[in-house]
């Protein structure tokens, strides 16, 4: 039994993030081991802190230590998978030790200090309590004398078949007191065990076998000898928009499952994991495990229970069930996998795909990466033979493609319309409302309003603490900034600079969904956007009442574009387009090219054609028409010849180091202060390829009242560069720096902190 054991503490700056030995008093010797949850005084006034045990050792490194607190139960230790997970987020994204142990375990299972019942002693306390049930099992035979009731014989024979919770009796009309009459009698017996929920119970399932197209077989048949083996393998199915790349999803598990190993599924954002969990519901019941932030902390904390319990054999959700406690996993599916929402814009700073590719090499596992629009570097990696390629060409049932239209925005002004709604938007609206279809419109900016300019000084009304418009939003009547969420509650009329006259200007959703009322007063039209989804479930419910028809126009932002299915959209127009197309970041016609590409797709996935249009003032740019020509080998040739040109990914890494802080001369002077450190490391190891660009301003340069600079680095992203970047920041926190700008490492950024 471990002696002594050297414990990461919470709070712990990157430069303090070390393992401190600490003493184990005999009592807790049983419950102390690699992974345990434990409270620790730290520092001079021994304070409480949470920590996590990452080594145990026999020899004491000096004779005065200090004794452990408290031990967590053994049930809320980490699984050496997650052990190692933790290691490897700590060396790759710069984290520290206990931002890697609060990313893989959900906050419900974490534990925070607290004193016991004495008002003296330091102890763990949960963040949750934990959610137990009486469950009950046949243990004996139940006597025919005195004569048992009907009830009780019930009873018994329900058990006969298994054991069964309180709930799950009760709905079968069998009270408690019957049962504990039985325990009494030693013909069952009950024990206490970890609530589970069933989340969507009332999804029914469905036994039909998955019929492939001969196309789905193929990549099937492609795809199976990676899951088959034991060895980590790697793949990318890359299908048009409607190929049924989900159906191809649900055969591998089910093959996976068979093989007695078990399946994760990740999908990019909350909005669709409704429609994935519905179809691996129906599919395979009960054993399906959620994690997504949409779900509160006792539904997550139930699940993942559930998932640590071995109760799961499938577990689907968004970025963070990467980290889910699965063991022998067989397949781990990422679809759209070119999505930004799959990495991570705080500590630490992970992408899931890097995350996944590490648990698919330790459990032998085939990773699948699965988009009608691949992002350029998985594409390169399949074109060059890293990764399996299997292609989907077709689309399900034979459907052609929706055919493209491109409206030119300047042309619509000129011949006096001024709405944001084009003339050929408004035919085709009206010609699917008369045909009884539906139509899908996504619009990149959500508010009513997006910019207040005063008419005589031209100056655009920016949030006081942060450099960006703010956004008028119509139903608060308020003006908002969605940075950092200050309001300007009534919207000024004049301008605080001159006191001129200020014009509001710009479209969001909320005045995209009063335009088309104004136009179609009969229509129902649905906004999707954070404003309108921000209630629990409210994806869910506002997605099953546009599959039932309760609404015939859907307006949203980047959230309707994806995966959704639904049979009768046969339209979808792209409303605000151009400011993507102008964007910063070096992904930026990647992103047009997915986002078009995926709304468009969108259309005519029944019997039914489908039709889009694209409004622009930039007709001829050949993002919009390679991504309206749905020609992603097009694009694809392109984008690489730019990536080779410029030395962007995949031909470099790209590190972004972000600094911040309240006073912009001594962020711009710690900035410059960490390149010169990192110009005086890396001169030392001459052969180690690399480019520094900066410091430059952020891209917002400033947020909250923080002043934003950023460095960026081309580099090989290998273990010596993350190395010179360690000793960098070691240097740069011996200088006292980070008082004066905190500094954050993101190898995945797209270059835009």
């Amino acid at each position: 039994m471990p002696k002594t054991v050297g414990v990461a503490v919470s709070n712990a700056t990157f430069h303090f993030d070390k393992l401190y030995t600490y003493a184990v008093m005999p009592d807790q010797q049983e419950a102390v081991r690699l992974g345990s949850m434990v409270l620790v005084p730290f520092g001079r006034g021994s304070r409480a802190r949470m920590g996590v045990v990452l080594a145990c050792d026999e020899e004491p490194e000096h004779a005065k230590l200090k004794y452990l607190f408290d031990v967590a139960p053994a049930s809320a230790c980490l699984t050496p998978e997650l052990l190692r997970l933790v290691h490897f987020l700590k060396e790759r994204t710069f984290c520290t030790y206990y931002e890697a142990v609060k990313a893989v375990i959900p906050y419900g299972a974490q534990y925070k200090p607290a004193l016991a019942a004495d008002g003296v002693t330091p102890v763990l306390q949960k963040q949750l309590t934990r959610h137990t049930e009486n469950s009950y099992k046949l243990v004996g035979t139940l006597q025919q004398k005195p004569k048992p009731t009907a009830k009780q014989l019930a009873a018994v024979a329900l058990l006969s078949g298994g054991e069964r919770t309180q709930n799950e009796m009760e709905a079968h009309g069998i009270t408690k007191a019957v049962l504990d009459n039985l325990c009494a009698k030693g013909v069952v017996e009950c024990s206490k065990v970890n609530k589970s929920i069933d989340l969507y119970s009332s999804i029914p399932l469905k036994n039909e076998p998955i019929t492939l197209t001969a196309q789905q077989q193929a990549a099937y048949d492609a795809l199976l000898p990676g899951l088959e083996d034991t060895a980590p393998h790697s793949a990318l199915l890359y299908g048009v928009t409607g190929s049924g790349k989900t159906l191809v999803f649900l055969k591998l598990i089910e093959r996976c499952l068979a093989l007695g190993r078990r399946a994760l599924v990740l999908v990019p954002e909350i909005s669709l994991t409704p429609q994935m969990i519905l179809r691996l519901k129906s599919r395979f019941g009960r054993r399906v495990a959620v994690q997504h932030s949409a779900l509160n902390h006792t539904e997550r904390l139930l699940q993942w229970q559930m998932i640590q319990d071995g109760g799961a054999d499938i577990v689907v959700g968004t970025r963070s069930a990467v980290f889910a406690p699965l063991e022998s996993i067989g397949l781990v599916i990422i679809d759209e996998e070119q999505e930004h929402t799959y990495r991570s814009e705080s500590a630490p700073r992970y992408a899931a795909q890097e995350v996944a590719r590490q648990r698919a090499a330790e459990n032998g596992s085939l990773l699948l990466l699965a988009s009608a629009t691949p992002s350029t570097e998985s594409f390169y990696a399949a074109q060059n033979g890293r990764t399996q390629l299997v292609r989907l060409t077709q689309r399900y049932g034979g459907n052609p493609l929706p055919s493209v239209q491109i409206v030119d925005m300047r042309a619509e002004l000129a011949s006096g319309n001024p709405r944001e709604i084009s003339l050929a938007m408004e035919d085709a609206i009206r010609r699917n409302l008369d045909a009884g279809r539906q139509t899908i419109l996504l619009l990149n900016r959500r508010g009513y309003q997006t910019m207040a300019q005063c008419d005589d000084c031209r100056e655009v009304l920016k949030c006081p603490k942060c450099s960006v418009p703010m956004v008028y939003h119509k139903a608060g009547h308020k003006l908002l900034c969605h940075y950092c969420g200050t309001q300007l509650d009534p919207p000024p009329k004049t301008c605080p600079a001159c006191g001129g006259k200020l014009l509001y200007r710009g479209f969001g959703t909320q005045k995209a969904e009063e335009e088309l009322a104004q136009l179609f007063p009969e229509a129902r039209v649905l906004r999707m956007d954070q404003d309108s989804t921000a209630a629990k479930d409210a994806h869910e419910k506002l997605l099953a009442r546009f599959a039932r028809h309760e609404y015939d126009i859907m307006v949203g932002t980047q959230m309707v574009a994806k995966g959704l299915d639904f049979e009768d959209v046969t339209l979808v127009g792209v409303l605000g387009i151009d400011s993507l197309l102008f964007a910063q970041g070096f992904r930026a016609y990647e992103t047009v090219f997915s986002l078009i590409t995926q709304v468009v797709g969108r259309s005519g996935r029944a019997k039914d054609p489908g039709f889009a249009i694209i409004q622009t003032t930039d007709p001829d740019n050949p993002v919009l028409n390679l991504a309206a020509a749905q020609d992603y080998d097009a694009f694809f040739e392109q984008e690489i010849a730019y990536r080779k040109l410029g030395l962007y990914p995949p031909f470099c890494g790209l590190c972004v180091v972000g600094f911040s802080g309240p006073k912009e001369i001594e962020v711009a002077r710690a900035a410059a202060r960490f390149s010169a450190l990192l110009g005086r490391q890396a001169a030392q190891q001459p052969d180690l390829p690399l480019r520094v660009l900066g410091p430059t301003p952020g891209n917002i340069e400033k947020i909250n009242e923080n002043y934003r600079y950023k460095l960026t680095i081309k580099c090989r992203a290998d273990k010596r560069f993350r190395d010179l970047v360690r000793q960098t920041l070691g240097l740069y926190e011996q200088e006292k720096l980070p008082s004066k700008a905190t500094v954050v490492v993101d190898m995945h950024s797209d270059g835009d902190i």
